[in-house]
Formats: structure tokens, sequence, C-alpha cells
């Protein structure tokens, strides 16, 4: 019997060698995976299932009858306005200061980004309740606004208050991460080259965090249109007038009207389904950017220096970074030359 020679130390694995890095047994990967798949029908899609099932119990006809109900139409209505005014206000907020935050140094940084962060650490029911203290009628402003007929709780702009603070840090939190990733490289150089400050944020920044921000824009519109606790607390629940999608199943829950509240929650089932769906192609696409962040490749360095050497650029590039970048720069060079920025 002769033994195998023992591999020599330092000497590589051959790649039709190597091990496989899972050395669990085929039965514990097969009962991992079985696991996971239960777990996801149980919780996820059993009840999404359940919901258009009881949506649709007693016919289309009153499915289609539940959504067209005036006081079903005055919600949808109502989240769609707050999700439009919500919406654009923090992608204006989460873009000027995920700028700020990322690309430049400032005394009082990190206290804007914990305020960011703030919504996530408050309750929306506490915060509802904030705002019942500062623009209710016993409140700090509530006299004030009752003698010039303002009403911000119990109406609309209580409603749009309490969602922008809710989901305002979804749009900054995505950005800033991929900012700080993408460094201030390109800015730097197109700022040297004449750029103001709008010029390098439409030329520069905003084609680099493009799918960043359609994330962000994506989960925001989706907690706007499903938020229930602070939104809950400024309305008043007076229907047809302050209720919100969410709002408005409950009060048919409520009623015993389980048909007509599972064919308004299908409506956001649908959302969040759509969401879904957005938010993978804009998680490729911005795993894709992240990827071509960190595997930059070398550069071969300027013509001059390669003609000191007499190396070629290929064999002088495995020693020099940044060349995108540099090749970006050029880029903009050549477009302050033409007057395109």
């Amino acid at each position: 019997m002769t033994s195998t020679p023992a591999r020599k130390a330092g000497t590589a694995r051959p790649d039709s060698v190597r091990l496989n890095p899972v050395t669990e047994a085929p039965w514990v990967r097969w009962l991992l995976t079985g696991i996971a798949l239960a777990f996801l029908a149980l919780f996820l899609v059993v009840p999404l299932v359940a919901v258009f099932w009881q949506a649709l119990s007693k016919g289309i006809g009153f499915y289609f009858e539940s959504i067209a109900d005036p006081d079903a139409l005055t919600a949808i209505k109502l989240t769609l306005i707050t999700a439009a005014i919500a919406v654009p206000l923090n992608l204006a907020f989460g873009l000027a200061a995920s700028w700020a935050i990322a690309k430049f140094e400032f005394r009082g940084k990190a206290l804007l980004t914990t305020l960011i962060d703030l919504p996530f650490s408050v309750s929306p029911v506490i915060s509802g309740l904030i705002y019942v203290l500062l623009f209710g009628a016993q409140g700090w402003l509530g006299p004030w606004l009752a003698d010039h007929d303002v009403q911000i709780i119990f109406a609309v702009p209580g409603i749009v208050l309490a969602t922008i603070f809710v989901t305002f840090p979804f749009v900054a939190r995505e950005l800033i991460p991929l900012m700080q990733a993408q460094g201030t490289d390109e800015e730097e150089a197109a700022h040297v080259l004449g750029a103001s400050g709008w010029q390098m944020f439409r030329r520069v920044t905003l084609p680099n965090i493009r799918w960043g921000l359609l994330y962000g824009v994506i989960l925001c519109n989706a907690r706007a249109m499903g938020e229930f606790g602070a939104v809950s607390v400024v309305s008043g629940h007076i229907r047809g007038q302050t209720d919100t999608m969410p709002l408005h199943v409950e009060i048919l829950y409520n009623e015993y009207n389980f048909a007509a509240a599972f064919a308004v929650a299908s409506l956001l089932a649908l959302l969040a389904l759509v969401t879904l769906g957005l938010k993978l192609l804009a998680e490729r696409h911005l795993s894709a950017e992240l990827r071509d962040t960190d595997d930059v490749p070398a550069y071969a360095g300027p013509p001059a220096a390669q003609g000191v050497t007499g190396e070629s650029g290929t064999a002088h590039a495995q020693h020099a970074p940044n060349a995108p970048k540099a090749q970006h720069a050029g880029a903009l060079r050549q477009s302050f030359q033409q007057g395109e920025l």
C-alpha cells in the first residue's frame, strides 16, 4: 500500500481539486432550506393569499363595489395626496442631507446624522402625539392657530406632517453609504475644472446615485402609503374626510364588514408586490454600482511616465490606482472645454 506524498508547503491547490467550502451533509442543507421555505410560506405567502381570498369571498362584483364606495375612494385619494406631498419633500431633504454628510466636513455633522435616525427610534404613535401637543386645540400653538382659522390636527396638514416625519430617513439612509463609498474624487476633479456646485451635482453626483435614489424613494413611498400609527393619532378618524387606506381598512374591519376591509387591503397588498419588484430591480443595479466602486482597475499613469520607464501601459498599470476616476476626469475636462457643462 503506497501513501500519497505530502503536498509541498506553499504549493497552491489546483482549481480542480479545491475543497467545497460547504461542508454540511446534503440532508442538513435540505433541512435548512425547507425550514426557510416553510417560514416564508407560513408568514408571507399564506397571509398574502388570505387577503385576496377574503377580498373575493363575495364575488368580483362586491369587490369592485367595495373599492368604488365613496368613503373608500376618499381614503385612496387622501393616501395618494399624502404620498405625493411627503415623498418629494423627503426626496429633496434626503438628497441635500446625504450630499452634505458624505461630501463635506462641517460642524454639527454628527448631530445631523443623529437627527436623521430619530424617527427610527421613536414610536410612530408618540410622533403623532407630539404633533397633537404642538398643534392641537390645547397644544402650544393651538390657540394661535384657532385665532387664525388654521387647522392642522384632524385635517390633511396633520396627516402630511406625521407622514413626513416617519418617512424622511429612508432616502437619506440609502444615499449616505453609497456616496461615502464613491468618495469625492470625481467632484474634486470637476471643481478643479471650473464646475459650479449645481454642475457637479447634476453631471457628476446625481448619475452615480440614481439607483440608490430610486431605492430610497420606493421605500419612502411604500411607508407613506402604509403608515398607520402616526396618522391614526392626528387624523381623528373622520370617515370620508381624514381616513387613509389603512385607517379605512380598520374601520371596515371593526364594523365586521370583512370582505370590504380585505378588498381595500388588497390594494395595499398589490402596492407591496409592486414595491417589492421595483426594490429588487433597484437593489440589482445598486449592487452593480457598489461592485464597480470597490473593484477599481489600475491606472497606467501619464504617457510621460511611461516613456521614461520604458514600460508599456499594460505592464505599468499593475501599480497605479483609480483608472476610471482619472478617465472620468479627462471626460469632464473635455466637456468643460466644449462648453457642455
